[in-house]
C-alpha cells in the first residue's frame, strides 16, 4: 500500500502541476487534484504515526490530528479567498461528522472484527466529551441563535468574540492535557509506546511533514478552482462537496491513521486522532478561519445553517453516549457509520 500512495505522490505532483499550466479538462484535474492529496496524507499520516510512536499517545494524537487538519485549513484559506463561505462552513461541519461518525466509526468497527472488545481511556473520553458539548451545542449554535436578531456587522463581531474564546479555552485544553494534568489521569489501558520502531527518525518525519503540507497547499489552491464547474456537472450543491468531498479529501490522513492505529489495538492514540481532531477544528481552526477572513473582501461570520447544527450535534450526542464508558466494539462503530450515511444522504438531496 505504501508503495502505491508514494507512486501516486510522484506521479500526481507533476500531473497536477503540469495540467493547471497546459488547462486540461477541470473535472479530470479535480480527480487528480483529489488523489494527490490523499496520496500525500497517506504520508502525513506515516510521519505523525513515526512522531507518535516517539512521543507518546496523547503527543502523537495531537500531531496527527494538527498536520491532518493543516490540509482543510489550507483548502479553506484559498476557499475564503475566492469568497466561498459556504464551502468553508460546510466543510468544517463536513470535518466534525467525517471525524466523529466516519473516522471513529471505521476505526471502532474495523478494530472490533479483530477484537472483541476495545478500552481505552475513559478519562480522556469524559474530558473531551464535556469540550465536545461546549464547542459544537454552546459555541455554534449561540451566533445561529443570536443572529436572528442582530444585523450583519453585530453578527460578525459576535463571531469574533466567540472565536477569541473558543482559541484561548483550547489552548487552555492543552496546556490543561499536556502540562499540568499530564499523566494524572493513567489509565489501565494505556497504549505502551515501546512496542514498535519509529518507521522514520524524529528529524526525517518532521521534514517529510513540512514538504508534504508544502506540496498540499500547492494543489489545494487549484483544487478550490474546480468546485464550481464540478458543482454544474455533477448536480452537487456547495453543500455537499463541503460537507462530503472537502471533508474527506481533507481529513484524509487522519482516516488511515486512526484506523490503522485502531487495527493494532491501540485505541488510545485512535480516539484522540478522531475525537481530538474535532475538537482542534470546532474550537482552532474554524474560529481561526472566522478571524482570517476578515483580511479578505467577503468575512465569515460562525453561522451555519440548521441542517448543519442539527448534524453537529446529534454526532456530538451519540459519539459521547457511544464512548463514555471507555470501551467499544465493531457494532458501536457500525451505529456511526450508519448515522453517517444517513446525513450524507440528506445533505445529497438538500
Amino acid at each position: 500500500m505504501n508503495k502505491i500512495f508514494s507512486l501516486l505522490v510522484f506521479t500526481g505532483v507533476p500531473l497536477s502541476i503540469l495540467g493547471s499550466l497546459l488547462h486540461w479538462s477541470q473535472i479530470l484535474m479535480f480527480i487528480i487534484y483529489c488523489i494527490t492529496i490523499i496520496a500525500l496524507a497517506s504520508y502525513m499520516g506515516r510521519a505523525t504515526e513515526s512522531l507518535a510512536i516517539i512521543s507518546g499517545p496523547s503527543i502523537g494524537g495531537l500531531l496527527n490530528a494538527t498536520f491532518g487538519n493543516a490540509v482543510e485549513l489550507i483548502i479553506s484559506i484559498f476557499a475564503l479567498k475566492e469568497g466561498l463561505i459556504e464551502v468553508v462552513l460546510a466543510s468544517l461541519t463536513g470535518s466534525v461528522l467525517g471525524n466523529l461518525l466516519l473516522v471513529a466509526g471505521l476505526s471502532f468497527f474495523i478494530g472490533g472484527l479483530k477484537f472483541k472488545r476495545q478500552a481505552f481511556n475513559v478519562y480522556d473520553a469524559r474530558h473531551n466529551s464535556g469540550l465536545l458539548m461546549f464547542a459544537i451545542i454552546v459555541a455554534f449554535v449561540i451566533p445561529e441563535v443570536f443572529s436572528t436578531e442582530m444585523t450583519n456587522s453585530k453578527s460578525l463581531a459576535l463571531s469574533i468574540g466567540i472565536s477569541a474564546i473558543l482559541i484561548l479555552l483550547y489552548l487552555a485544553a492543552l496546556f490543561f492535557k499536556l502540562v499540568t494534568h499530564r499523566g494524572v489521569y493513567k489509565h489501565q489501558n494505556d497504549d505502551p509506546t515501546h512496542e514498535e520502531e519509529p518507521e522514520w527518525s524524529k528529524r526525517k518525519a518532521m521534514l517529510i511533514l513540512a514538504l508534504a503540507t508544502a506540496a498540499v497547499a500547492y494543489v489545494s489552491e487549484n483544487l478550490v478552482h474546480t468546485f464550481e464547474i464540478v458543482g454544474e456537472t455533477f448536480g452537487w450543491s456547495e453543500l455537499f462537496i463541503g460537507v462530503i468531498i472537502v471533508a474527506i479529501v481533507g481529513n484524509a490522513a487522519e482516516h488511515a491513521s486512526a484506523i490503522i492505529m485502531a487495527y493494532k489495538n491501540r485505541m488510545n492514540i485512535a480516539v484522540e486522532i478522531a475525537v481530538g481532531s474535532t475538537l482542534q477544528i470546532a474550537m482552532f481552526v474554524a474560529p481561526l478561519l472566522v478571524l482570517i477572513s476578515l483580511f479578505f473582501p467577503i468575512k465569515m461570520p460562525l453561522v451555519f445553517t440548521l441542517p448543519e447544527l442539527i448534524s453537529m450535534a446529534s454526532a456530538v450526542l451519540l459519539t459521547v453516549i457511544i464512548s463514555n464508558d471507555g470501551e467499544t466494539n465493531w457494532f458501536e462503530g457500525a451505529t456511526l457509520l450508519a448515522a453517517y450515511l444517513i446525513m450524507g444522504i440528506g445533505f445529497y438531496f438538500l
